[in-house]
């Protein structure tokens, strides 16, 4: 396919996170991952768990901006029973923080130094403890230096590959970091010592562009395939998931998936 949007591409590569998971409960943090997590139950892992975002765990996805028709609930998905399934594991999160670093540890606390910060945001939240007990993804819909800082995030809010912060040298049993996705590129921790490697990339999109927006080195294979393009079913399914086309807007201008066609 040649005439998908970049939306709709990141949205089939995010969905790549949940294939394998089997029975857990899916959170995609913000529109595209949302909808990444709804096309993954759609075709790949029919037995994910998702929430209307609020209470229900529902069948079929319910739409971006949208509360889930009761009829076509599964459960009851309280802040009890969301909790104990984060805690015991069950639970594969794909989460938009504003700063990651090559350990994978995340920021969404603050910016700049922590008795002086330049900017504060929403605290560190959920994030030391879903790091811990259950795999995470992440989404960042612009991939650069900013984001993806030299050093250390300003404030770890999310539990990394970094032993000088284990707690007694030992990594937390939970610690599962799987992809990130990018309006660049795909990356995972497949590298040595989980050091974050270049899994795919856009089409039209070359490793040097995305190293020259990392502020740290990234591994770089030997062969590095082109992220696959949604199929004609997907973008269908995406359009039925999406009926008032919440992902046109993810994207200023809606820009195409293969830059080479714009």
């Amino acid at each position: 396919m040649s005439d998908y949007s970049l939306a709709e591409l990141l949205i089939t590569a995010a969905a790549q996170a949940w294939t394998n998971d089997g029975e857990v409960m899916a959170t995609g943090i913000g529109v595209l991952p949302r909808l990444g997590a709804s096309l993954a139950k759609a075709t790949t892992n029919p037995a994910l768990m998702l929430t209307d975002g609020e209470c229900l765990y529902t069948d079929p996805p319910t739409p971006p901006g949208r509360v889930a028709d009761r009829a076509q609930a599964e459960g009851w998905a309280p802040y009890d029973r969301t909790f104990s399934t984060l805690w015991g594991g069950r639970r594969h999160a794909m989460v938009g923080p504003v700063q990651i670093d090559r350990f994978g540890q995340a920021n969404i606390n603050l910016i700049g130094p922590k008795a002086a910060p330049k900017v504060a945001m929403l605290g560190v939240r959920g994030f030391p403890g879903n790091s811990i007990h259950h795999p995470n993804s992440f989404f960042f819909p612009a991939h650069n230096s900013r984001a993806f800082v030299a050093g250390e995030v300003d404030y770890v809010c999310m539990a990394g590959y970094n032993p000088a912060r284990y707690l007694d040298g030992r990594k937390p049993a939970g610690l599962d970091l799987r992809i990130i996705v990018t309006n660049l590129a795909v990356l995972d921790f497949q590298g040595p010592f989980h050091a974050i490697r270049v899994r795919s990339l856009h089409p039209g999109v070359g490793f040097d562009e995305v190293q020259d927006n990392t502020g740290f080195d990234l591994v770089r294979p030997d062969h590095i395939p082109t992220t696959a393009a949604p199929t004609a079913e997907q973008l269908a399914l995406i359009a039925a998931l999406d009926p008032q086309g919440a992902r046109k807007t993810a994207f200023k201008g809606d820009p195409p998936g293969d830059r080479r066609q714009a």
